[in-house]
């Protein structure tokens, strides 16, 4: 089954470039686009009363929208969807069926970044399938040859592989470098153990043995994705911090989060979080088991 890249519009300037962002993508990958919108019935003079008067208004603003994009790709195929429900319903339920969605986020430079608002900040924590967060004025140069696709990588190959192959094909589509960035920290002294230090010893240090675990996770998506350029970063950092510093250089962001919900419902987890607030280009959030 062919998924699209599906876009939730909702006439904001970020909905707009989150549109524009998608419709890019789709052309890269070959894919369809779908357009998607939640609305509401609402008793409002101004809106007018009759309810099917009222979508069709609804959907004449979403047809625009579409207009622009399909002027701009005029052989993309693109399919719009007006549905009434709440928004986090809508989308979460059009990400399952998608290779990816894109929403639109407002932000005020480097220092805020994303402001999201509640119904994104659900999705992403909701979605089955990645979310790409696009700010208000992203623009196609931004994606200019020698902007890379960086992508953060923890524990094993199984941890980050779902992580790993959305960011390989991505920058396959692309035509980009992936940087795939890992962060470490010193272990308390009580996380040591023989077994550990013996692992250590073997691999020449933690340095060492960070770029080795690394190398490992990579080495499956070099071999299925041999024309990918890739450049392997370690750091010694938080994981956030260290992904922050290499967001200058991206084009795309992409991290994970645990899929699993916790006692508390589904989260976003603490790493998402902090870049999808600070970094100043699209941020994918990849859900993985």
């Amino acid at each position: 089954m062919t998924r699209p890249i599906t876009a939730g519009v909702d006439g904001t300037e970020e909905g707009l470039a989150a549109l524009d962002w998608a419709a890019r993508e789709a052309v890269r990958r070959g894919l369809p686009l779908r357009v998607v919108h939640a609305w509401r019935y609402e008793e409002h003079e101004a809106l007018g009363g009759d309810r099917e008067a009222q979508r069709g208004w609804v959907s004449e603003g979403v047809a625009e929208s579409v207009r622009a994009v399909t002027g701009r790709h005029p052989d993309l195929s693109v399919g719009v969807d007006v549905v009434e429900g709440g928004p986090v319903e809508v989308l979460v339920d059009a990400a399952a069926g998608s290779e990816l969605l894109a929403l639109g986020s407002r932000g005020h430079g480097r220092v805020v970044g994303f402001l999201l608002g509640s119904v994104g900040q659900q999705v992403i924590a909701e979605a089955a399938r990645p979310v790409v967060l696009v700010r208000a004025g992203d623009r196609p140069t931004a994606e200019a040859a020698g902007r890379e696709v960086v992508v953060g990588q923890q524990g094993g190959p199984e941890d980050s592989a779902a992580v790993l192959e959305f960011a390989f094909r991505t920058a396959a589509a692309r035509r980009a470098t992936v940087r795939v960035v890992r962060a470490w920290t010193l272990p308390p002294v009580f996380a040591y153990s023989p077994g550990s230090m013996k692992l250590l010893d073997e691999a020449g240090g933690l340095e060492p043995y960070e770029k080795k675990a690394l190398a490992e996770a990579v080495r499956p998506l070099r071999e299925r994705f041999p024309d990918v350029p890739v450049a392997e970063h370690v750091e010694m950092g938080s994981a956030g911090q260290v992904l922050l510093a290499e967001a200058g250089r991206a084009q795309l962001m992409v991290v994970g989060r645990r899929a699993h919900r916790t006692a508390v419902g589904a989260r976003t987890g603490s790493v998402a979080h902090g870049v999808l607030h600070h970094a100043d280009c699209p941020v994918a959030v990849v859900p993985h088991d």
